[in-house]
């Protein structure tokens, strides 16, 4: 019987957890792992899809592809209002599909390493925080990290 070792991830190195997308919700900064990003889109015409949850705003046309759009402000309980002009759609690869994520703004690109990250808190079963990896201190503001395949789950699996 062989012993076979996973090697990490490749945005992660030794000392870290690699690069991320930041971006704000309203007044919060959040990031993603940047290899999960395809690009980063101006807001623009999404066509609604009746009887879909709340935060899935619709579908917009990806060169030929049907993408999904996610808003993560209604997704977080957050208003919608108020940040439209800076909005945009960072498009994300989550397994094998495409998705759209309405986002207040795009912030930065940022290399957290190990020492900057701390557990999530835990709050009990009441609030799941099953999709934040870790909180980051950057420039002195807190930085929630999203495992966004985690966070969307199969919400916008029946939409594609």
């Amino acid at each position: 019987m062989t012993a076979t070792a996973t090697a990490p991830p490749p945005t992660t190195s030794a000392k870290g957890l690699g690069q991320h997308l930041t971006f704000r919700l309203q007044d919060e900064e959040y990031g993603i792992d940047i290899l999960k990003v395809q690009e980063i889109r101006g807001l623009s015409r999404i066509t609604p899809i009746p009887n879909s949850l709340p935060h899935i705003r619709g579908v917009i046309n990806l060169r030929g592809a049907v993408v999904p759009v996610v808003d993560l402000r209604i997704r977080f309980n957050m208003s919608d209002e108020g940040d439209e002009k800076s909005a945009v759609i960072i498009v994300v690869n989550i397994g094998a599909r495409v998705v759209g994520l309405i986002v207040s703004a795009v912030s930065d690109v940022v290399n957290f390493n190990s020492d900057d990250v701390q557990p999530p808190p835990e709050f009990g079963e009441r609030v799941d925080t099953s999709f934040i990896v870790g909180m980051a201190k950057h420039n002195e503001t807190l930085v929630l990290l999203l495992d966004i395949d985690r966070l969307l789950g199969d919400d916008t699996a029946s939409v594609a």
